[in-house]
């Protein structure tokens, strides 16, 4: 049982870095993706701005995966800030320095 308990940690850091290399990975292959559907319309249609148009998807689907993973970020703290063990925390975000 004591061996459950040390690999627990051990597989929590692996998964949060996989979590946080998920959205690196959505994004190479987002544009990836959109580079080989504009390869693939330039030589069906035999038109070279059909690349770029493929080249563009790819870059608007790699900004809505990190507007995706940004919201759920969001809500996560979202979640936390409704959460009471940490209520007592206010976050005071007045310009006022308190150091003088």
């Amino acid at each position: 049982m004591q061996e459950k308990k040390e690999d627990e940690p051990k597989l929590k850091k692996i998964v949060s870095a996989a979590d946080g290399l998920s959205l690196g990975i959505s994004m190479v292959v987002a544009v990836l993706i959109g580079v080989g559907l504009g390869l693939f319309l330039k030589n069906i249609f035999g038109v070279a701005w059909l690349l770029w148009v493929g080249v563009f998807i790819g870059v608007g689907a790699a900004i809505l995966n990190v507007y995706k993973a940004y919201e759920k970020q969001k809500k996560s703290l979202d979640e936390l800030a409704d959460d009471p063990r940490y209520r007592h925390r206010q976050y005071d975000d007045s310009d006022e320095d308190d150091n003088y």
